[in-house]
């Protein structure tokens, strides 16, 4: 399967195009990420992101901070089925009663019946006697009751997802790992989209490296945009849903005007040569990851 590309009409709501989940339901490919938004910010953060036209928010029970984004919805005033809302099963909520009942807890912490994602969010091999398919039951159950429209795997390598695939009455709808310029993770990536499933970006700016990288500054100003702006629209250009993260109203505002410019051929082969492989990894390794 080739990569999917976001379709150029955007809906009525939002200006953001959107990709189509194997559901056939719509997931906006950019939106706002809560990672390390600390819960007296995110509030705040949500309710800005809101209103300059964000309509996807991807949080999670180890964030902290799900009460907060809840809250923030609530107050917008948006109809509930205009935002694509995500979170994800914590590290020390895999066994399956601890699974579902801490997605129980985020439901009513987001004030919502329903996620629009439910992802896992480490495999963490090394630990639960290496069962890296612990709370996928427990999401399919999610799932099936109409309380996740869409369920997927977060930081899973290959061999995780095969394990996960191999148990599964409902395959993984979405796969997100950490991908940008440095660490595009291109294996990963095509055998996501060979598998029907849509690919997201976490950390699709490298943790702050890609606004001041000389490649991509250099293509920004050739453009008149940011470098953040570049490489996110290399990311969506690559069939990525990405969530940047900032507390920055105007960056807000800069990160989702992203779609009044395009990159040449040229352009996007100069980003590809940025390409660092595992050296430009800027997270855990999902191999090794074992924090609790």
């Amino acid at each position: 399967m080739n990569a999917p590309f976001p379709s150029d009409a955007a809906t009525a709501s939002s200006p953001i195009p959107t990709l189509t989940l194997p559901t056939g339901a719509p997931i906006p490919v950019l939106g706002f990420g809560t990672y390390k938004v600390a819960p007296e910010d995110a509030y705040d953060a949500v309710s800005r992101a809101l209103e300059i036209g964000y309509r996807h928010i991807d949080t999670a029970q180890m964030y902290g901070n799900e009460a907060e984004v809840g809250a923030a919805l609530e107050a917008s005033g948006i109809e509930r089925e205009q935002i694509f809302l995500t979170t994800k099963v914590d590290n020390s909520n895999h066994a399956p009663e601890r699974a579902a009942a801490s997605i129980a807890r985020s439901l009513e912490d987001l004030r919502t019946d329903y996620v629009d994602l439910l992802l896992v969010h480490w495999p963490l091999p090394t630990l639960y006697g290496g069962d890296v398919t612990l709370p996928w039951p427990a999401l399919e159950d999610a799932f099936a009751a109409g309380n996740a429209r869409a369920i997927g795997l977060s930081n899973y390598e290959r061999d995780h997802i095969e394990a996960v695939r191999s148990i599964a009455s409902v395959p993984p709808h979405v796969l997100q790992v950490e991908a940008h310029p440095f660490l595009p993770n291109e294996a990963l990536r095509s055998y996501a989209h060979e598998l029907g499933m849509v690919f997201e970006a976490w950390s699709p700016l490298a943790r702050g490296r890609a606004i001041t990288d000389p490649t991509l500054v250099a293509i920004g100003d050739e453009l008149g945009v940011s470098a953040a702006q570049v490489a996110l629209r290399w990311a969506i250009d690559r069939g990525h849903v990405v969530f940047p993260k900032t507390l920055s109203p105007a960056r807000m505002a800069t990160n989702i005007d992203t779609f009044s410019f395009s990159l040449s051929p040229d352009q996007r082969a100069r980003i590809d040569a940025l390409d660092e492989g595992e050296a430009g990894r800027t997270g855990s390794h999902p191999a090794t990851m074992n924090r609790l």
